[in-house]
């Protein structure tokens, strides 16, 4: 089973308890979206992605539009649906954005976040340090993906949070890729870990600052790598 068959076969239980089908369709092509099973301007089959998922085609359409509406798959009229491709243009301002959103939010979410939601987040931490070790990036890009869902629906402005989250999976493909060094993941990781440090002693100023400098560095990093495009 290829990596992409991993995503959209996913777990067959989140059919049950009435969740949609469409709902299902979404979840999981935007989980291979964000975790590059699917990649920037791949073109989307409806025939092909409801075969995997066993399911129709008009959950899968529906999914398919409510992604396009999000900025995750683009839409040309009469000729095809493909994964988004923004522009290195477009991908600089997302991360102009989230220096702007991000460090609001951690700020926010460190005074309120629970004893159980900064222990998920130190979870996530040793998810991530661990597939440092073991070279396993599709693991370390799972486990920043929940880390940066934890700090936003902590957030006590829901619409800041959302925000944020939609903003960074419009980008969430150049965070790590076959392109980022062992060194950069390593270091990025203890971004993440200074930050997770200063909303554990709910330290909203530190775990600000933290932030700003974790998405100046994907900044600086991600401007090198456009460069060798």
């Amino acid at each position: 089973m290829d990596n992409l068959a991993e995503y959209l076969a996913g777990n067959t239980a989140m059919q049950a308890d009435g969740v949609l089908l469409r709902d299902v369709a979404y979840a999981r092509i935007k989980d291979a979206i964000r975790h590059g099973a699917l990649q920037p301007g791949e073109p989307l089959s409806e025939v092909r992605l409801s075969r995997m998922l066993g399911i129709s085609r008009t959950p899968v359409r529906e999914a398919l539009q409510q992604l396009a509406q999000e900025g995750l798959v683009q839409v040309i009229p009469g000729r095809a649906v493909t994964v988004a491709a923004p522009s290195i243009e477009d991908s600089l301002n997302a991360i102009h954005v989230r220096l702007i959103l991000e460090p609001a939010v951690v700020r926010l979410a460190a005074d309120a976040m629970t004893t159980a939601e900064i222990e998920e987040l130190r979870q996530t931490m040793v998810a991530m340090e661990t597939a440092v070790e073991e070279e396993d990036r599709v693991a370390w890009s799972n486990a920043d993906t929940r880390w940066h869902e934890i700090i936003s629906m902590a957030c006590p402005n829901r619409l800041l949070g959302e925000l944020t989250l939609q903003i960074r999976n419009r980008v969430s493909f150049i965070a790590v890729d076959v392109k980022t060094s062992p060194e950069r993941l390593s270091v990025c990781t203890a971004e993440h870990r200074a930050i997770v440090d200063a909303i554990a002693t709910h330290n909203g100023a530190a775990a600000e600052a933290a932030m700003r400098h974790h998405i100046n560095m994907l900044w600086e990093s991600s401007v090198r790598k456009f460069r060798h495009v």
